[in-house]
């Protein structure tokens, strides 16, 4: 009877007992975790193993994991009762099955810190003109944004002006490479930016615009783009190992020694160094430049290593180089070759001035000009020489050139649908004719905004052979672009102004070999001209701020890429940086299969 009313108790009743050892078990396994999380943690950041070679417990030695978590129970009683022989048998955590999983968790928790630190982020550069008549370009920071639309950027630019004690109203031009968001003529950020304020005129990335003209032609042209991807396998075939390379330079070697021997090359200090195939990068289609000249200079060396590979069968790219091997030592292969180094010769010419950081508009807008001359020169009369040339190397490499007068065949086509050309008309009409006519319409259709009215303006203040540009018309013409700068008494001004510059410009030795409005400008703040003339160096210094490029803007990008990558990869380490101890479980490929942090490419000009 007794037992029955203790039962009926409360502090007797089956349900609180229950719950009572619910509760106990909690705390225990709380515990149980918490020190298996504590000792993994440490681990990982000593960059220590966890298992060790004999677990058991007659082993001296159970390895990392299991000795520290023996060491922090013998100096923790509560964590003592719960762990290792007094832990559950099914719960003690101690398999290396559950300290792969522990790491994991860690690597997971790492991933997800790092990625709710990522936002999307806009590097910011100003472009102004100093006390000497200078334009300089520096990076001014990175601006945090919640998305790319337009709105958030615009807010974005604003917040920064604002915490840098800048105004919007004195910006005067902006600049980007051509991103939708940035450049839409209706909701584009140039657009909003410049509906608010009717001074900061746009301009388009000139390098970024001849990097689409490249582009282009490399993918409208079937035979131009299948070109460029056989120069890219060739490269990556190449360096895709180190006995490979090893191979390509000892070839290499043997190539100088043969030359020397021969006496067809010079010995000196500096000459004949060893070299590698340059690696073209999509993204920068003048580095394909690179790699082109890289693969003339070391074709023997290339052929004999891609027939090193072909020939080894335990090689895993044996169709790769087997059809390479075939497609390089054609004529075809040969004509392209020399046909894209002399387009990219010149644009690539023109891509290096684009990016100097001094320079102008003005002469950006002459760079350009000369290089539509000079592709519409060579595609009229440098056929012949071009041909020549790739006949010497065919030649010189044993490469069978086809004979000129036969009709011409694209291999893998039917040859009875085939239009009834010639091989010579193929290569002249087909293939060289079309190829710089493409290239020159988009030059033309890109920079068709080089025409626009400002830009036309701008050009009348340049210096060169004695100020042969100069217009009067012009000049006040540009001065009323910019209502904000001058109003109408400094027009009336400006008027008078430029009878007495241009007097003075042409009397004196020291400005009539400028070479651009950046060296104009310097040399008025360098003689104190630019107090005499106020309204036309306000011209000037508002000519200079019109970015020509966002090359200041990439390397400002690309610095932070790599810091940023950099911090991330010891982040990744610290978390994983013992994984591939643990039995071969790859975790570091886990971790760092994230998506790239991604840096909005802007810049700005005041």
């Amino acid at each position: 009877m007794q037992q029955a009313k203790d039962l009926m108790t409360q502090k007797q009743h089956v349900e609180t007992f229950v719950i009572k050892q619910t509760d106990e078990a909690r705390v225990n396994y709380h515990t149980l975790l918490s020190g298996a999380f504590d000792c993994t943690r440490w681990l990982l950041r000593q960059g220590l193993a966890f298992c060790g070679h004999d677990e058991s417990l007659k082993s001296s030695n159970r390895g990392n994991y299991i000795e520290l978590m023996q060491f922090l129970a013998d100096h923790n009683e509560k964590v003592r009762k719960v762990i290792l022989e007094n832990a559950p048998k099914i719960l003690k955590y101690t398999s290396s099955d559950i300290q792969k999983d522990l790491v994991h968790v860690c690597a997971i928790e790492t991933i997800n810190t790092i990625t709710k630190d990522m936002e999307e982020q806009m590097a910011v550069v100003l472009r102004y003109v100093n006390k000497k008549g200078e334009a300089i370009e520096k990076f001014l920071g990175v601006q945090h944004v919640s998305s790319t639309t337009n709105s958030s950027l615009e807010e974005a630019i604003e917040r920064l002006f604002a915490t840098t004690n800048l105004s919007m109203s004195k910006l005067r031009e902006q600049g980007y490479d051509g991103a939708s968001n940035m450049t839409g003529e209706l909701n584009g950020l140039k657009t909003k930016i410049w509906n608010k304020y009717s001074q900061a005129f746009y301009i388009h990335c000139f390098a970024h615009q001849l990097q689409l003209t490249l582009v282009f032609v490399a993918k409208e042209n079937e035979d131009v783009a299948n070109f460029f991807i056989n120069a890219s396998s060739l490269v990556n075939l190449i360096g895709s190992s180190c006995k490979r390379r090893d191979a390509f330079r000892e070839k290499q070697q043997e190539q100088i020694q043969k030359a020397l021997v021969l006496g067809n090359l010079e010995t000196g200090k500096g000459l004949n160094q060893e070299s590698s195939l340059m690696c073209p990068c999509d993204t920068l289609w003048n580095s394909h430049y690179g790699t082109i000249v890289s693969i003339i200079v070391m074709f023997e060396p290339v052929v004999e290593v891609v027939e090193w590979i072909k020939s080894d069968r335990n090689q895993d790219t044996l169709g790769e180089a087997t059809r390479l091997f075939k497609d390089i030592k054609t004529f075809d292969f040969a004509f392209h070759l020399f046909l894209m180094r002399l387009i990219l010769g010149i644009t690539n010419e023109l891509s290096q001035a684009l990016q100097k950081k001094d320079q102008d508009i003005v002469n950006a807008m002459t760079l350009v000009e000369v290089c539509k001359q000079r592709l519409q020169s060579l595609r009229d009369d440098d056929f012949g020489d071009l041909f020549n040339d790739v006949g010497r190397f065919c030649e010189d490499h044993d490469i069978i050139v086809p004979n000129m007068e036969d009709l011409h065949f694209v291999p893998g086509k039917s040859r009875r649908k085939a239009p009834k050309i010639t091989n010579f008309h193929y290569y002249r009409m087909d293939l060289y004719f079309q190829v710089f006519d493409m290239q020159l319409k988009e030059l033309n259709d890109c920079f068709n905004k080089v025409n626009t009215e400002l830009l036309l303006c701008i050009a009348c203040l340049s210096p060169v052979n004695n100020f042969a540009s100069f217009n009067k018309a012009k000049i006040v013409r540009l001065a009323q672009l910019y209502p904000q700068d001058f109003d109408r008494m400094d027009l009336m001004n400006l008027l008078i102004q430029l009878d007495n510059y241009i007097h003075d410009m042409k009397m004196h030795s020291e400005f009539s070999s400028l070479r651009g409005i950046n060296d104009l400008a310097k040399e008025l703040v360098k003689t104190g001209r630019c107090e005499s003339y106020m309204l036309v160096y306000k011209l000037l210094t508002l000519a200079l701020v019109l970015p020509v490029a966002t090359a200041s803007v990439e390397r400002a990008f690309s610095a932070m890429k790599i810091v940023k990558a950099l911090l991330r990869y010891n982040i990744v380490q610290l978390a994983t940086g013992t994984s591939s101890l643990l039995h071969g479980y790859n975790i570091v490929r886990l971790t760092t299969e994230t998506a790239p942090l991604r840096l909005t490419k802007k810049t700005y000009s005041l």
